[in-house]
Order: structure tokens, then sequence, then C-alpha cells
């Protein structure tokens, strides 16, 4: 499912207008009408907007000179033209100024609801893109960690990002493959152009070619206009296709063609397309096992599998866990700017737990933590009860008291590692690990590293 966003809708036909707002309204979905230019203005200076609908013909202004106030107001909204009186110039002006696309009445309403979903998808990279730009956030604070393992995931990362090798992500869900992603194509000579994200998972068996190769006017039932399909959103960019091991068979033969000649044919179109694109591959199943099985293609898996990156889960480098704390309370929102601490039981719990969702979902927890901080501190109330919760009586593991033993030395070896990286500044060290400098002081003795 999509993120919630909204949509403008401005026509001087009210019938049309409330038409479109009732079958485009949904879960997901907010929509508000204007019927003249000025007060399309006047809706776009109180709320944000990620689509906006607009009739080429208005009372009071062109629909064409609208769209370029619109997008003076707000630079990241995604504009689609109507008309009932569409000429080819007034086409081919709206697609230079930059609209979405272009649609004349009478439309399928299904079809227009497509192409509102996509123009908000291209909307929402563009922001995201905008944002990591103007963020200055450098790469080791996207992916998080000095575990042995992450050490790897970086130095692959910094050596793959410059070139145009397609590189396939693989690990659990929740494991941060996204994040690895955007990492790549920031660090790739394309960062500045198209970021194109799209997980396969959501794609429809009977519209997956139209999806992601575009298709001509009259291809198929309710092709009433040319789209350019993700490839042409992508041309020149990156395509990050998640989820790739729910991609439909049929059309694994077709981005196979792809990557090996760099063309593909839009659905209706007799010409074949070129297309310049870097693909972003990630899977969290084994491609090997579904090859094995008949469930996968086998050339395609080799030809996606030239470079992989492999993410741990998150309960096999726990020493991360500390880090990857500090810097969910550094970038999520919710913080206010508030300096928060995680109290030393708190911290046990996140060190103990599995983590079968893995770096989601210990964003989540702490998320919710910093709205539960009690002045200033995650304490152990803050945390979901299957993390804060002690085990059953009686149910105590035979190795309980190895596992101890485990991750006291663990503990022992993330203060170390903490100390090294702060300098040996101890009050520094007992910040960053969300502990008291006097409990960081207890533990050193314990340690013997004193």
């Amino acid at each position: 499912m999509s993120d919630a966003y909204s949509v403008l809708v401005v026509d001087d036909e009210p019938a049309i207008a409330r038409l479109l707002k009732r079958e485009l309204e949904s879960e997901v979905r907010t929509v508000r009408t204007a019927h003249t230019a000025q007060e399309a203005l006047q809706e776009a200076n109180k709320t944000d907007f990620d689509v906006a609908v607009v009739d080429i013909r208005l009372p009071d202004a062109r629909g064409i000179d609208l769209m370029r106030e619109l997008r003076a107001v707000q630079p990241d909204m995604e504009v689609i033209c109507i008309t009932g009186h569409g000429t080819i110039g007034d086409a081919v002006e709206a697609m230079r100024l930059g609209a979405y696309d272009y649609i004349t009445k009478p439309f399928n309403l299904e079809e227009m609801e497509l192409v509102v979903e996509r123009a908000y998808q291209k909307a929402s990279l563009r922001s995201e893109n905008r944002r990591l730009r103007h963020a200055h956030v450098a790469i080791d604070d996207l992916i998080v960690g000095t575990t042995r393992p992450m050490e790897e995931v970086r130095y692959l990362l910094e050596r793959v990002a410059p070139t145009d090798v397609p590189v396939l992500l693989t690990g659990e869900s929740g494991a941060g493959k996204e994040v690895l992603a955007h990492a790549i194509q920031r660090r790739s000579r394309r960062s500045e152009a198209h970021f194109v994200i799209k997980n396969c998972a959501t794609l429809q068996k009977e519209l997956a070619r139209s999806e992601l190769f575009g298709h001509v006017r009259g291809a198929f039932t309710g092709a009433l206009h040319n789209s350019s399909g993700l490839f042409g959103e992508a041309h020149k960019g990156t395509l990050f296709l998640d989820e790739i091991g729910d991609i439909p068979p049929e059309v694994q033969a077709s981005l196979l063609r792809v990557l090996e000649n760099g063309t593909y044919r839009p659905v209706g179109d007799k010409a074949q397309k070129k297309c310049d694109i870097r693909f972003i591959f990630a899977t969290n199943r084994n491609l090997a096992a579904e090859v094995e099985a008949g469930h996968f293609n086998e050339a395609f898996f080799h030809r996606i599998n030239v470079f992989t990156i492999h993410l741990p889960p998150l309960r096999e480098r726990r020493e991360d866990i500390p880090l990857l704390v500090e810097h969910f309370l550094r970038i999520l929102p919710v913080g206010h700017g508030q300096r928060l601490q995680v109290h030393p039981a708190a911290m046990d719990c996140l060190l103990r737990y599995s983590w079968p969702g893995n770096v989601r979902e210990l964003r989540n927890v702490i998320e919710r933590g910093i709205i539960l901080a009690e002045r200033g501190v995650i304490t152990l109330r803050s945390l979901p009860h299957e993390l804060s919760a002690p085990p059953p009586v009686g149910e105590a593991s035979p190795s309980e008291r190895d596992e101890e033993e485990s991750l006291k030395s663990l503990e022992r070896a993330q203060i170390e590692r903490m100390l090294e990286l702060c300098g040996g500044n101890r009050t520094l060290a007992a910040q960053k690990l969300g502990i008291s400098r006097k409990t960081l002081y207890r533990r050193l003795r314990t340690y013997g590293l004193l």
C-alpha cells in the first residue's frame, strides 16, 4: 500500500471535479477540488499536494500557466493536464514544461487512477532525493555498524557504487536493503538523475509489462494514451527493483534482454527502445534455491548475480545495536531535537532480543521509546512487552548461564570499541552507550579495564 498523499483537482466543470474526487479519494489518497486558477493557488498555499490534475482551460487562466505557478509554490508536485479540447500544440507545450501526463476527455477512470498513482511515486522520489542531497548525510551515517560484516558491506559499496554494474542486494526483510540501495545511488555517477523504486511484489501480473516497459495508446482496453513506464522514468538514472524474486516469470526473460542489450519493447509497440539505466535488485529469498526448484529463470539469475552484497540480520551483529540506537535517537523526528538516553536495563533488553524484524523493527521500537521516554530516558516501560517481559517461570534455557557470559563478553567488547571510537574520552563514551559515567566506571572495574 502507498503512503498517504494528497491530490488537487482543478476543473471548471463541477460535475467532473466531483466525479474525480469521488473516484480518486481512498484510505491513502485525499482529494481537494478547485474550479478556478485563483482557488487552486489558494489551496496550494494552504495545503501540500503531491499531485495536481489540472484542466487546460479555466475561466480565469490557462491550465498551463497555472501549472507553472503551482510548481513555483510546490516544486515537487507532479501535474497531470486534462482537456476536452485537446490539440497537439497544447500537449507538446504541457509536456515541455514538465507535465507528468496529458489526458483528453472523456478519460477512463481506472486509467486516471493509475496515472495519478504513478505521478505520486515520481513526486515522492524527487522529494526524497532532494531531501537526501540537502541533508549532507555521510554514507557512514546511512550504513551504520562497525562489525566485520558491516565493514565488508561498506567496502563493497565503495567499490561498486561508481560503476554501472547491476547490483543484487540480499538479506532478510528489514535488514536495510533499501537504505543500501540509496547509498549506492548517491555515490554513483547518476546521483543527480532519477532514482526510481518499485517493489515487484506489488506488480499486477496482467499489467507488469505495461508498468515496467510502458505501452502505446490502444495496446489494451483502457490504454487511452501512451505511457513511458518505469523504464522511461528511469532513463539515464537508476532503477531499484525490490523483491525481485516476486517478479512474474514471464517478465524475467524480457528483463534479461534489457540487461544484455539495453533494449525493450513497450506493450503494443512494434519498435524496440533503447534504455540507459543502472539496475539495483534486492530480495529476501534464496534465488539459487528458487532456480533449483524451477521457480526463477536461471539465465536471469546469473545475469543479476554479477555483484552481490549481503546484509546480515541484526541478530548476527548485536554489537552494532548501541550504534544503531544512537543513530535513530539522532535522526527520528519524534525526538524534536531533545537529548535522550537509554537506561542500561533497557539497553540490555535490546541486546538480548532476537529482532525478527531486523533494523526496521529496532527503528520502530526506538520511535516508540522516544514517545514514551521518562524525563529524557528510555526505560523498560518504554519498550514493547515482548522485549521487556521476563521469561515465564520454568522456561529458562539450559544454556542461560552461557548466554549471560556471552552477553557480558559482548558488552565488554562494545565498551572497548566505544572508548576507542571516542579517543578514550569516558564521558563521551558513556553518553554514546546511553549509560551514566558512574555506571561506565563500575563496568570498567568489573571487566578489568581500569
